[in-house]
């Protein structure tokens, strides 16, 4: 009976360092999901003008109108990040940044819109 065959691990200089921006990607997962959340910004917005119109609609709407600025902002940071060598895991980390900062937005923005809807 033959043993089963072992994977063994890549050689030292094959790994990627998981501290390379490079190596753990995550400007390319926060690119497109900026993208998306620009969209779930604007579709909010568009819900929001089926009901009557107070001044917390208005206030809601302004600040998802600025919340798909900072989810552009970190889409853009992303993506300069992945086109930059140099300080390129430094403008990840500001991209990564501002897209959490706008995930908080919205979900400011989420529950302000429930206490707005009667």
């Amino acid at each position: 009976m033959k043993p089963p065959h072992r994977r063994t691990s890549a050689p030292q200089a094959e790994r990627l360092d998981p501290a390379d921006s490079a190596a753990n990607g995550l400007s390319a997962h926060i690119l497109p999901t900026s993208a998306t959340m620009i969209g779930v910004c604007m579709t909010v917005m568009s819900i929001g003008h089926l009901g009557p119109r107070d001044d917390l609609r208005l206030v809601i709407d302004r600040l998802l109108a600025v919340d798909a600025l900072v989810f552009l902002a970190s889409a853009l940071l992303s993506f300069i990040s992945m086109r930059m060598r140099r300080s390129g895991a430094r403008l990840e980390a500001w991209g990564e940044v501002v897209f959490i900062a706008g995930l908080a937005l919205l979900a400011l923005g989420a529950v302000a819109l429930t206490f707005a809807l009667r």
